[in-house]
């Protein structure tokens, strides 16, 4: 398939100002978590690696003056960092949701695990996967607290800790629950579902594609917390298992989106394909590769374009808030080199949840 561009999911800002994004709450969590609510730059002028900062941790800091305020510190005049009343406001809303919406995040990291081989996964792969599942960076030092009974801490080969979880409860994916409401889908196993598709303008299959497809439609869907060992990994059947582990996985990401190089490392754990990386250029109505921000962006379409399909992650509304801090320190930034420090400081609406459902109706009825 030829790589069609789509200019409304191309424009989504919380997919595609995440990588932004991610770096500045790490940096915010140091600041918020220091008992003085301030660090000197020295506390993390050596850990851009760390943080994921390609430039100094300095000057990324004082890119964003609506979210880390400089100051002169007690000593020797170094630079220190503290957070905006926006930011410290906008912290303490982030830990209470977690407080409130810890069962729906831990059921999240419950249907992650899963869904893999032998419903364990390493902890260090977890850890990566923790900005997409919208747990907090520290959530795996602190278990005990975190999990339930039904998670447990075991070895692994090659010396690693892995979270494995024991659960005798049939879990339904996305695409079952959402068939069963519409009467289409009877619970059976081996039972054909087909996929919602939602073409981009501008993308055309050929005539045989369109055939495929058709009766790719037809074939049994295998369920991603089902035992597929039985499968032909050259069948259709398998592809499909496939195409439907990727979409309920992006269904359990806050922005139902994620580079496709980081799920490049789950090949070994779930039983993905060599090339399973095709699975998004073969099929193009259920799948988006951006190429913005210089790496490619998989996202799932069902879940812009069809709203009601796909339960909205809690994050999401919080990231939206912090990314409206960052589109006002843009102004601020440009008030400053335009000489004029006298400009008022922007107040806009930190609540960009009506906002941004109304310019995605908008932007949806355009297709």
């Amino acid at each position: 398939m030829k790589w069609k561009k789509d200019q409304y999911l191309d424009t989504i800002e919380h997919i595609h100002k995440s990588i932004q994004l991610k770096p500045i709450i790490s940096l915010k969590n140091v600041i918020a978590q220091n008992p003085n609510g301030c660090i000197p730059i020295s506390d993390v002028s050596k850990k851009g690696l760390h943080f994921d900062v390609k430039i100094k941790v300095a000057r990324f800091l004082r890119q964003y003056p609506s979210i880390f305020e400089e100051f002169s510190g007690p000593q020797y005049n170094l630079p220190w960092f503290r957070l905006t009343q926006e930011a410290v406001e906008i912290d303490r809303e982030e830990r209470r949701l977690y407080e409130d919406c810890k069962e729906d995040l831990r059921e999240r990291l419950k249907k992650f695990i899963l869904m893999s081989k032998q419903k364990v996964l390493p902890l260090k792969v977890i850890q990566g996967m923790l900005w997409y599942l919208g747990l907090p960076e520290d959530f795996l030092e602190c278990l005990d607290m975190n999990l339930d009974g039904s998670f447990r801490v075991v070895e692994m080969e090659e010396g690693l800790k892995g979270l494995a979880v024991e659960s005798n409860e049939r879990v339904l994916s996305v695409l079952q629950r959402n068939a069963m409401k519409k009467g289409v889908y009877s619970n059976e196993t081996m039972e054909a579902i087909e996929f919602p598709l939602f073409p981009s303008k501008g993308v055309r299959l050929r005539r045989k594609i369109e055939v495929w497809l058709r009766e790719f439609q037809k074939v049994p869907y295998v369920s991603p917390y089902e035992d597929y060992s039985h499968l032909d990994p050259n069948s259709d059947i398998a592809e499909k298992r496939v195409v439907g582990f990727l979409h309920e996985l992006l269904c359990l990401f806050v922005e139902h989106s994620a580079e496709r190089r980081r799920l490049l490392c789950l090949k070994k754990y779930f039983g993905l394909p060599q090339k399973v990386h095709k699975a998004f250029e073969r099929h193009p109505y259920m799948f988006y590769l951006s190429l913005r921000n210089k790496t490619c962006t998989a996202i799932l379409k069902e879940a812009y374009c069809d709203k009601m399909a796909i339960e909205r992650h809690p994050m999401l509304r919080i990231r939206n808030k912090y990314i409206n801090l960052m589109k006002e320190s843009q102004v601020i930034l440009k008030s400053r080199r335009v000489n004029n420090p006298y400009v008022e400081r922007p107040k806009l609406d930190l609540d960009l949840e009506c906002a941004d459902e109304e310019e995605e109706c908008v932007e949806i009825g355009r297709l």
